[in-house]
């Protein structure tokens, strides 16, 4: 399909239930509405095209970028273009789905590492959403570098900005999920931490109890 060709299908497929929806998640302005259904099938229809991914992206239109995240090539993502797109995000949403693309890239570690570090909300949110993905995936993420993590966020989380604080979260659980010499350090970390707040906007998401949603998932790994 031809940029021309999507962009049109992503305009007749927007609603405007979907619209109101997205803009309550901080999706902006410029975006038709598409499901995810929809996105998912237009997908599975394009596969992989990263010209046209990198298309997608510059039109500046959110239904677009996260169909540019979901059929951009991870092999040909650059670490200058990974960079030039993080300071275009405006969505938290986005920034998860950004972060799924780029932590299957060479470079993902480099990457996390420098935007853990960020004072930006949604750069530093990107850089603990990818640690999160690396975990899942089992890319080689050291219990060493897992235990520098947990201090980290440990010291950081509180003072982080908003969003950041939900990745950060996120993170403890994923070490704790995904590290199983590591569990104990998980919850010492979830107690020192105690409730994180995170201002989820008029929405009905919440930022979950680490120590709770480790024990479910490692329960639900048992049976």
């Amino acid at each position: 399909m031809t940029y021309t060709e999507v962009m049109a299908e992503l305009k007749k497929l927007g609603t405007a239930q979907n619209v109101k929806i997205y803009k309550r998640h901080g999706a902006g302005d410029n975006l038709f509405g598409v499901s995810f259904a929809n996105l998912n099938k237009l997908q599975k229809k394009i596969k992989v095209d990263h010209r046209l991914a990198v298309q997608l992206w510059e039109s500046g239109n959110t239904d677009a970028r996260i169909l540019a995240t979901m059929i951009a090539d991870p092999k040909q993502i650059t670490s200058a273009q990974a960079d030039k797109w993080i300071e275009n995000l405006t969505s938290y949403g986005l920034v998860d789905l950004f972060a799924g693309l780029v932590s299957r890239a060479a470079f993902a570690k480099e990457k996390m590492e420098e935007w853990m570090k960020s004072s930006k909300e949604f750069v530093r949110q990107c850089g603990y959403s990818i640690l999160g993905g690396l975990l899942k995936n089992g890319a080689g993420i050291s219990e060493t570098d897992c235990q520098r993590y947990l201090k980290t966020i440990e010291k950081e989380i509180h003072s982080s900005p908003n969003r950041a604080r939900h990745s950060m979260n996120g993170a403890v659980i994923g070490i704790g999920v995904f590290k199983p010499a590591l569990i104990a350090e998980a919850f010492a970390t979830a107690k020192k931490i105690g409730k994180v707040e995170v201002d989820h906007g008029e929405t009905g998401c919440k930022t979950p109890d680490a120590t709770d949603y480790i024990q479910k998932v490692l329960k639900r790994v048992k049976r």
